[in-house]
């Protein structure tokens, strides 16, 4: 049964993988000169070459004038280019705890990041289960473009998973996509320690499919071949150089 699902899943999506050789988009381009600005630290740019979100953003179908939620932003890394990038066409609105999203007035006072939105939410760290626990989650909209969940699925629990993928699907309009990138783990791996912050991307699709997604389209721009699936994504032989797995999504219309 599972192998008929998966085969129906493969044939009803599209698997893209980037060519070096391809040229600049004007899309690209466009991100190219924010990752140059200077509101992006030292630190920012060293992740550049292994993140490439010239290339990431153009897959995932971002576009200036689109409404899009960042679920938990982590350091920012992204939310420093997603914010120049939307500010004079489109929205970022950033969910995250509210007194998390407090600390980032700062950072919120630069220019290239003033229009951007916080968007509280019920969420708090377990520092025992070393996850999220997500409270009764509402994005207080119906109408946005993308849903970006950028290496934090992985932070939450089948029962949060399961919620967070329900109220994306509220939140997004019909034809909106959500976005998941994450840590691959070996296929049918079983939980481990070092697991923790991998995800299976079969359950990952499964999981998002049954909320009301079509998958349609994944992407092998993050495969890293010296990634041997078995170690916790902080050691040292992996840290910075993991393989992820790219899955874009859509609410059908």
């Amino acid at each position: 049964m599972k192998a008929t699902i998966l085969a129906s899943m493969i044939s009803a999506s599209m698997f893209l993988t980037f060519t070096a050789s391809a040229a600049i988009t004007p899309f690209q381009q466009e991100v190219i000169e924010v990752m140059k600005m200077e509101h992006r630290t030292d630190a920012d740019k060293l992740r550049d070459a292994n993140r490439t979100p010239e290339i990431a953003l153009d897959f995932f179908g971002l576009k200036p004038d689109m409404k899009v939620i960042e679920f938990v932003h982590g350091g920012g890394w992204y939310s420093k280019i997603l914010a120049p990038i939307l500010k004079e066409k489109g929205e970022l609105h950033i969910a995250f705890k509210k007194e998390w999203l407090d600390e980032m007035d700062d950072l919120l006072s630069i220019d290239a990041m003033s229009k951007t939105k916080k968007l509280p939410i019920e969420l708090d760290w377990n520092s025992e289960e070393r996850r999220f626990n997500l409270g009764n989650i509402d994005f207080g909209m119906s109408d946005a473009d993308m849903m970006l969940n950028i290496r934090e699925y992985h932070n939450l629990n089948i029962e949060d998973k399961t919620k967070l993928n329900k109220a994306t699907f509220e939140a997004l309009k019909p034809g909106g996509i959500y976005v998941i990138v994450d840590h691959t783990r070996r296929h049918m791996m079983p939980e481990t320690v070092e697991m923790r912050r991998r995800e299976d991307p079969i359950d990952v699709i499964l999981e998002v499919q049954a909320a009301g997604f079509v998958l349609e389209k994944s992407s092998n721009m993050f495969y890293r071949p010296d990634d041997e699936l078995r170690y916790e994504v902080a050691r040292k032989s992996v840290t910075g150089n993991t393989d992820r797995f790219t899955l874009v999504f859509k609410k059908p219309y």
